[in-house]
Order: structure tokens, then C-alpha cells, then sequence
């Protein structure tokens, strides 16, 4: 059964984990690509820089963003593609670097993936 989490790239690898894939556009700080034990860099699915900043965690403007992301994703069907290459039948691990734990592109992405997954419009 295909598995997606979610998970703070700060938090230690475990064989839960399965395939993780980091999902920032940006490398974490701190983190060296050995201690990551990441399967893939997902940067091209990240969201672009300018929603990013445009976001800035503000939890007012979370379901805009998701709607924003959600259109940023439609537009990039083969960085999407690559993705789901990489997700298979899980579990996979994204991973993601923000402080927060909860609104952050990391699980928008995994509502995206899953939804798409399931054969449903995203």
C-alpha cells in the first residue's frame, strides 16, 4: 500500500521512513547530504521562490497558497512526472525544512500527490 509522510528533514532518519525525498527548493541548513539519507531532491516541484516569500508561513494565507501551489504544479507536469517516478508504492518520506510543522508546501504537496495518485483533479 502506496504511504506518504511527512516529516522535518531535522528529525532522524528511520527505516520507516522508506524513500525520502527532500522537497525544498532550497539545501537545509545544517544538514550534510549524508546525514539527509535522501533518494531524491525534489527542487523542481518546490514552490517557486517569489510564492515562497509571497507566503512567508503567514497561516492567513495558507489555503491561497495551496491554491497557488496546486497551480504551479499543473504547469509543471514533467517535474511533476519525475516525482511520481520516485514515489512508487511507498512509503515515501517528504521532507521538508520550515519550523512549521503543519502549513507547509511539504504537505500541500502531499495532498497534491496523493490526490493525483487516486486519479482525482487535484
Amino acid at each position: 500500500m502506496r504511504s506518504i509522510q511527512v516529516k522535518r528533514i531535522y528529525e532522524a532518519p528511520s527505516p520507516g521512513d522508506g524513500s525520502r525525498i527532500l522537497v525544498d527548493r532550497l539545501w537545509p541548513r545544517g544538514i550534510s547530504k549524508e546525514s539527509a539519507q535522501i533518494a531524491y531532491w525534489a527542487k523542481d516541484v518546490a514552490p517557486s521562490s517569489e510564492l515562497r516569500k509571497w507566503y512567508g508561513h503567514d497561516p492567513t494565507k495558507w489555503e491561497e497558497f495551496r491554491a497557488r501551489y496546486f497551480e504551479e504544479l499543473e504547469t509543471n507536469p514533467t517535474g511533476v512526472s519525475e516525482l511520481l517516478s520516485h514515489v512508487g508504492d511507498g512509503p515515501v518520506t517528504f521532507l521538508f525544512s520550515s519550523k512549521e510543522m503543519l502549513r507547509n508546501n511539504a504537505h500541500a504537496l502531499q495532498e497534491y500527490v496523493s490526490k493525483v495518485l487516486d486519479g482525482e483533479a487535484a
